[in-house]
């Protein structure tokens, strides 16, 4: 039995890796032709143009990954099924459980490789990818939004008027911070200005209210600095400056743009983003969050996929190998229509991302079971 395991694992990892390579080549000539116009205005030389896709396909080949081994372990075990050779096999003693055994192996050692390369890999190649599109693909980004508030920290709370990426200048910054629902400090500026030396913010003609028990007089060296005490009372103390240095929890790389960042990010990136999102209380971490739980669950489809595809098509069919590869495809795409629409709803805020990846795997996985009971023993 270990040289028809050879075989079967052979064939079937030669046939995955043919049809990755094929789609990838296909896909990629297409890509081309759509995109040799902006080559062409970009005066972009053939090097820059092949390392855009040598960054550009193993982000390709690991989400066609699924989907591809799905239709090879269908094309692998209906052929062996139309040449009578799964029929030899269960008549010399052989159980379906044992044939099934080279073609998990296969999975599992796909669903390793594709988890490292998702993992660390391809998210670096996806930040050199997205660089070069931005630079030479899409228009130039300018970050358009107005009235900005973001939660930098429990009960701190941020808002700026507008923001220039260009200049990396926020106008009408404010900083407010509170303690039982009762605003303790306020800190205003006119503009904050990042400084790409100091790796700070400056801020220019600002304020800063502190409220009972958080005031405290200001010592000579802060006076120095432009500290200055601008009027006393009882309840609270105000404070303005001409211009002065702070650091705040946020850095200019956060009005970039956000095109493909989950996917640039690496899983231990992905942990320290998703970490620091929930600590300020931000909104859209589910978006992260689900990137994250679907690179884990990833292997575990390529195993669900590859049962299914042998179940489906260890039958010998009238139909032939054709029917069976495009009864393959119409699974294949059921579980995308599934996953697409179950990661929407986790990305919306509708569902946990902890369970909605999960969802699409469970189902398929009990429809095999349910199939399984009608495979030929």
């Amino acid at each position: 039995m270990k040289l028809l395991d050879k075989y079967i694992l052979k064939t079937f990892l030669v046939t995955f890796f043919f049809v990755v390579v094929i789609l990838l080549s296909v896909i990629t000539v297409i890509d081309l032709t759509d995109k040799m116009d902006k080559f062409s205005e970009a005066n972009l030389s053939a090097g820059s143009i092949m390392f855009y896709y040598l960054v550009y396909i193993p982000g390709l080949g690991s989400l066609l990954t699924p989907i591809t081994i799905f239709i090879a372990a269908v094309y692998v075990c209906s052929r062996m099924a139309g040449h009578t050779e799964i029929i030899a096999m269960l008549s010399a003693g052989v159980s379906f459980k044992r044939m099934l055994a080279p073609y998990l192996v296969g999975a599992i050692f796909v669903g390793v490789i594709n988890f490292t390369l998702t993992g660390w890999i391809i998210p670096n190649s996806t930040k050199a990818r997205v660089e070069f599109e931005l630079q030479y693909l899409k228009n130039k980004y300018y970050f358009d939004k107005r009235n900005i508030h973001i939660q930098v920290a429990p009960d701190v709370y941020l808002y700026m008027q507008s923001y220039n990426n260009t200049n990396n200048t926020g106008y009408h910054f404010t900083l407010e911070k509170f303690e039982n629902n009762r605003l303790v400090e306020k800190l205003t500026a006119d503009r904050i200005e990042w400084d790409s030396t100091k790796h700070k913010w400056t801020m220019r003609d600002w304020a800063i209210k502190r409220v009972d028990s958080l005031f405290h007089i200001p010592t000579s060296a802060e006076v120095s600095k432009g500290y200055i005490p601008h009027s006393f009372s009882d309840s609270a103390k105000l404070f303005r400056g001409p211009s002065r240095d702070t650091a705040l929890v946020i850095q200019p790389k956060e009005f970039e743009s956000d095109y493909l960042r989950s996917e640039g990010l690496t899983l231990n990136e992905l942990d320290d983003y998703i970490d620091m999102l929930s600590r300020r209380g931000s909104t859209g971490v589910e978006v992260y969050q689900v990137e994250k739980y679907t690179r884990y669950t990833s292997p575990f489809t390529i195993l669900i996929l590859v049962f299914m595809g042998v179940i489906v098509s260890s039958r010998k069919s009238r139909g032939g190998t054709g029917l069976q590869i495009a009864l393959g495809f119409v699974l294949s795409f059921m579980f995308i229509l599934f996953f697409t629409l179950f990661r929407t709803f986790a990305e919306a805020g509708s569902m946990p991302p902890q369970i909605s990846v999960w969802i699409p795997n469970i189902i398929f996985f009990l429809i095999t079971l349910g199939m399984y009971k009608y495979v030929p023993r």
